[in-house]
Formats: C-alpha cells, sequence, structure tokens
C-alpha cells in the first residue's frame, strides 16, 4: 500500500536507521564414499563459485535499488568462496516507506527500493562428516542497509537463488534516527515475523519456527522442508539401486542430520 504524503514518518536528516537481513541455507546430501563426497563438493564449487556468486548480489543490489561501488570475490582452496559488495544509495523510485507493508519482495524484473552506505555479502562452507556418509553446503548472506528501506525485500529472490532444505533468517534494526521535533526512532516501519516476507507457496513448503524480541526489533525465523524425497539427496544414483534397509538407514540419517541444524543441536547419541 503507497503512504500519502501526511502517512510517511518526516525525519530531521538522514535516516540513520540500520537494518541487517542474514540469510543462512543449508543442503544436505548423502555421499556413500570419498570419491562421491569429492564430487558433490566440486559440483557444489562449481554451482556456486564466486562468479555465480557475484551474479546472484548484484541481483540483489538491483532489487533493493542500489550502486555497486566495489567488489571483492575470492575462491578458495580446497573449497568455499566469498564474496563483498559496497554499494551506496540508488535512485529511488516513488516516495520513502512505500515499501515498508509486510510482504514479499519482487524477484528481478522489478526494482522499487533504495539503500545508502551498506554492503551485501556471501560466504560458502561445503562441509562432511569424517566417517563419510553425510556432505552439508551452508552459505551464508547478509544485506546490511542504513536508510528507510529493510533488505527484507531481497528475501524472495534469495530464497530462489539457492537449492534450500534449512534456512535460518535473522533481521535486526539497530540506532536510531529523529523525526522533525527530535524524538528518537528506533524502528521506522512495523514488522510482525520474518515469515511475512516470504511468498505463501514457499511457506507451505516448509515447517517453520519464529524467535522474536519485539522490544529489541530483533527477528528470527527457522525454515525446514517438510516433504522428504531420498532420490534428491542422493548424489549420482536413485534409491532404486539400493535395498530397503539401506534406504531406511540413510533416511535416518538425512533426518536427523535435518533436525540437528534445524534445532542446532545434536541428537544422535
Amino acid at each position: 500500500m503507497k503512504l500519502t504524503p501526511e502517512q510517511r514518518i518526516q525525519l530531521h536528516g538522514f535516516n540513520n536507521l540500520t537494518k541487517s537481513l542474514s540469510f543462512n541455507m543449508y543442503d544436505v546430501c548423502y555421499t556413500r564414499t570419498k570419491e562421491e563426497r569429492k564430487a558433490y563438493i566440486a559440483y557444489i564449487d562449481e554451482q556456486y563459485n564466486s562468479d555465480r556468486l557475484t551474479k546472484i548480489l548484484n541481483t540483489v543490489s538491483d532489487i533493493i535499488g542500489a550502486h555497486v561501488l566495489n567488489i571483492a570475490k575470492q575462491d578458495y582452496e580446497p573449497q568455499g568462496a566469498s564474496v563483498t559488495l559496497l554499494v551506496s544509495e540508488g535512485p529511488v523510485i516513488g516516495g520513502p516507506n512505500e515499501s515498508f507493508e509486510e510482504s514479499p519482495g519482487p524477484l528481478p524484473d522489478s526494482v522499487v527500493m533504495h539503500l545508502d552506505k551498506s554492503h551485501i555479502t556471501v560466504h560458502t562452507y561445503p562441509e562432511y562428516h569424517p566417517n563419510e556418509g553425510i556432505s552439508t553446503f551452508r552459505a551464508d548472506i547478509d544485506v546490511s542497509t542504513c536508510g528507510e528501506i529493510s533488505p527484507l525485500k531481497a528475501l524472495n529472490y534469495l530464497i530462489h537463488s539457492f537449492d534450500t532444505d534449512i534456512m535460518t533468517l535473522d533481521y535486526r534494526v539497530r540506532g536510531f534516527t529523529r523525526d522533525i521535533n527530535g524524538h528518537k526512532l528506533f524502528i521506522d516501519h512495523d514488522i510482525n515475523s520474518i515469515q511475512n516476507y516470504i511468498p505463501k507457496e514457499e511457506c507451505l513448503l516448509y515447517d517453520m519456527i519464529d524467535v522474536n524480541i519485539y522490544q529489541e526489533n530483533v527477528f528470527h525465523t527457522k525454515c525446514k522442508l517438510k516433504q522428504f524425497d531420498l532420490n534428491n539427496y542422493l548424489f549420482g544414483y536413485t534409491k532404486d539401486s539400493l535395498t530397503k534397509k539401506e534406504q531406511e538407514e540413510i533416511t535416518q540419517r538425512l533426518k536427523t542430520e535435518m533436525d540437528e541444524i534445524f534445532y542446532g543441536k545434536n541428537i544422535r547419541s
């Protein structure tokens, strides 16, 4: 809903609020042998190398209407990559506070937001269980903005950019700005839950938990895929090549791994 000039917050000077979104995604895979594990890690490193990650972050910048000032990127040995974008305020389409409605942000064909003096970063962390069997890939993306717009508007695109089994989402508003009477504002928009910025069709795919501290402007949401198809977690073969007992054992190991990541604690004895 577009706000009228009378409804918009009238500020004294620049909006100094800092809004930070941390998007953490996990992909889990079962790799029976060292060769399969190496092949999975190599696939992930190629799929999410620094060049592709740079394209993703550039699109995030486009969605929120930023100008990229500088790009630093690096592929690591033996695995992993990092990209950092330093960005500045871009042109504003429409008036301020126009995007405060809690709703999913646009995909790349629509740009209606801006930010100022901020950064966007991504780091990847492929890893595996020392006794083989389970391999995981984690990507951490941080979008930090200074000004009127929340980086949550980029969340929809980020979810569509990764094959995600589990997501951990954190959003925090820090600092303060002042209205024209000098009154401090510690947040300049309403927010009930990060879930309100995820499309409904995506929410239906996940079990979701909120842990919010409203008085501190801290919001946390965890998401885990509801549906489980073993074929989606095998690398280079299908479950038809496994015995019934193997299918059951592998399914239990994968589900336990995902539950441990989702709940943040070890479940195995």
